[in-house]
């Protein structure tokens, strides 16, 4: 884990703001969304990958209504009768 010296405060609503060079350096833009989790203690924060909502597959996705499902599971759904 690399350190970079930056602290932010938590404010009333429990909220912090992720400095600017952190967000350019990992491309994040409003609205992205982010995966949040603890490990070993720690709260680790990191730009959300899109999956598919049925296997958790994050290779071949199309989307629909906001949702992403994998060819696999596509191909599985059109197969299905």
């Amino acid at each position: 884990m690399k350190f970079t010296g930056i602290s932010r405060p938590i404010d009333e609503l429990g909220r912090i703001v992720i400095p600017k060079e952190i967000r350019n350096a990992l491309d994040m833009r409003p609205k992205d969304e982010i995966e949040i989790y603890i490990e070993d203690g720690n709260i680790i924060m990191r730009k959300a990958k899109p999956e598919c909502v049925l296997c958790g597959n994050g290779e071949e996705l199309s989307s629909f209504s906001g949702k992403y499902i994998c060819s696999d599971c596509l191909k599985k759904l059109r197969n299905f009768s």
